[in-house]
Formats: structure tokens, C-alpha cells, sequence
């Protein structure tokens, strides 16, 4: 499934998987809220409670949408977090992949002050 996520005035198109939370998060857009920055990771609670399942990771990638079940929220990863090292970028603990953004993610880094995000089907 195709989304956007819009953040101040930047506009990204990304792609949610086809997994069980993947779809799951599908069925709540539109998403609109305030959000949450640690280090270069934007998150926000959203009404769903999931397990971690076979997609979870302990790193990921710059572009990469997670579930953190521990918060229960949505993350987009833009670089590094305060857990990160150089070459890998680390969330507080285990998110399950549910998407990834197709633009140029690092575009977050001009909108972070921003109030809202908005999620929404393309």
C-alpha cells in the first residue's frame, strides 16, 4: 500500500508492507497528530497494540517505517538515533518493518520543528 506522509512542508511517498501490522497500520489512515523526534527518528503513538513478529529488527535502515511495540508507535528512521553508532542505525529497542519511504527521507531534517504529521493512502 502506498502512502504519504507529510510533515511541515515536506511530502514523501512511501510504501507499507504486506505484512499482518503492516496492514494493520493501513487500515487507520488517515493519521494525523502531533509527533515525537529522538535523535533523527520521528515517532507517534498510534491505536494499535502488536507483538514483535518475523520482521522485527534490532538496526535498521535510513528510510525504513517501523511499529515499536514498547510504545506502541509509528517511527520513520531519517539517520542516525542516540543509540546509533557510526555505521548502523539502532532504535531504543526491536521494531517490526512495516515500510519503507521511497523519496528522499533525509528531507525530515528541515521539518522536525514542525507540530503535525500527517499519514495518509496515496
Amino acid at each position: 500500500m502506498e502512502i504519504d506522509i507529510k510533515v511541515g512542508d515536506v511530502t514523501l511517498r512511501a510504501e507499507l508492507h504486506d505484512t499482518p501490522v503492516a496492514r494493520e497500520v493501513g487500515t487507520l489512515l488517515p493519521l494525523q497528530t502531533s509527533f515525537h523526534t529522538w535523535g533523527e527518528e520521528i515517532y507517534f503513538e498510534i491505536p494499535l497494540s502488536a507483538e514483535l513478529d518475523d520482521t522485527a529488527r534490532e538496526e535498521v535502515e535510513i528510510g525504513d517505517l517501523g511499529y515499536w511495540p514498547t510504545g506502541r508507535a509509528f517511527c520513520i528512521f531519517f539517520g542516525q538515533t542516540p543509540m546509533s553508532t557510526e555505521d548502523k542505525i539502532v532504535p531504543a529497542s526491536a521494531v517490526n518493518l512495516i515500510g519503507q519511504v521511497k523519496d528522499d527521507v533525509k528531507r525530515l531534517k528541515s521539518v522536525v520543528g514542525a507540530d503535525e504529521i500527517l499519514i495518509t493512502p496515496a
